[in-house]
């Protein structure tokens, strides 16, 4: 449950104000002072405790300036792909209030995805934050100083996934042995991690006279993380429902298809990579304690009105709308467009 406690803390800490940096900013010359140095622990310190992380997290979180942004980062933008990614959906990952706490009590599918976009979250931001040098125990990669400034001259500075791997895992905890929710929550931990690691890209540039490739210098690059969450939909499209065995020969419960054949559900045993899920997900349609519902939800004709609307139909409502048209890049230096008036329809899921 590591990961979205911090997801629910997050939600519960929108007044914080949190500075995200870009990596851009020039390094700082002179040394902090003391009682600046004091008060830069501080305020770290107490984002860490608003975020209500367990002991060891909480330790963790402290040991290094960097990894309460890393963290706040990484969930929101979890949370932004989630709901992006869910968009046409009856479930649009609406995670306010009551339904966010109910959900993840749950073993839902979405609750599946809701962990592999978290650890996949953390991964890539830890990643990211290392290579942008906004840590003090990683950089963009594990060479001595000398071969890091030269990367960074290059520009030539590698997301850094072996001490991101490394941070996450330590993060996760151990992997449970006995509640099956603990153990399907671990998997689909691991999924977000794997789909990672599995869209590094090697990235090379040259060096030498008149463009000649004397020297070469290449690095590691994550994918986007909106092609991440596209994975991981496909994912969640796809996903399994399982149930528990023993292992006879450690003891220990595995992830295997549920004893009972469920129609409409495949009997095939899961892979490392697949999304699983132990309970049914209710159809949201309707205001619950899992979703607001459909009511009232703006729709697309042609796309997806019949699916999110559930069979009640859907309102049209006409409008005028002013938008800039025909648009020009006039010399020197800016666009200039018309002002075009159409009409155009909304469509919304009646009640």
């Amino acid at each position: 449950m590591a990961l979205l406690a911090v997801l629910n803390a997050f939600f519960l800490c929108t007044r914080a104000t949190v500075v995200l940096l870009t990596g851009n900013e020039p390094l700082t010359i002179l040394p902090l002072t003391s009682e600046m140095e004091e008060a830069a622990v501080k305020a770290h310190y107490k984002v860490c405790d608003r975020l209500k992380l367990e002991k060891k997290q909480r330790r963790m979180c402290r040991r290094d300036p960097g990894v309460a942004e890393t963290l706040m980062e990484a969930i929101s933008m979890s949370a932004l792909e989630c709901q992006y990614q869910f968009r046409f959906e009856r479930w649009n990952c609406t995670l306010e209030g009551r339904y966010r706490a109910s959900l993840l009590k749950r073993g839902f599918k979405e609750t599946a995805f809701l962990y592999a976009i978290s650890s996949a979250g953390l991964t890539h931001a830890m990643a990211k934050a290392c290579s942008a040098g906004r840590m003090e125990r990683c950089t963009c990669d594990e060479a001595p100083d000398l071969e890091n400034r030269e990367a960074w001259q290059w520009g030539g500075c590698g997301d850094n996934l072996k001490y991101s791997n490394k941070f996450v895992k330590e993060f996760l905890g151990r992997k449970p042995n006995k509640d099956l929710r603990a153990r399907v929550d671990f998997h689909n931990n691991l999924v977000g991690m794997k789909v990672i690691k599995a869209g590094v890209e090697t990235t090379c540039k040259c060096h030498g006279v008149s463009g000649s490739c004397t020297v070469r210098t290449c690095w590691r690059q994550l994918s986007p993380f909106h092609e991440i969450g596209k994975q991981l939909k496909q994912k969640y499209e796809t996903s399994l429902k399982v149930g528990s065995t023993t292992n006879e020969a450690t003891g220990e419960g595995d992830i295997s298809p549920p004893k009972k054949s469920i129609p409409g559900h495949s009997d095939q045993i899961p892979r490392t990579t697949d999304l699983v899920y132990i309970d049914d997900s209710p159809s949201f349609c309707l205001m619950s304690r899992y979703s607001p519902g459909t009511s009232g939800r703006k729709c697309y004709k042609d796309k997806n009105c019949d699916s999110i609307c559930c069979g009640r139909g859907h309102n049209t409502q006409s409008r005028v709308v002013t938008r800039p048209c025909q648009c020009q890049v006039r010399w020197c230096c800016y666009v200039e467009c018309k002002q075009c008036t159409q009409r155009e329809e909304v469509y919304t899921c009646k009640d």
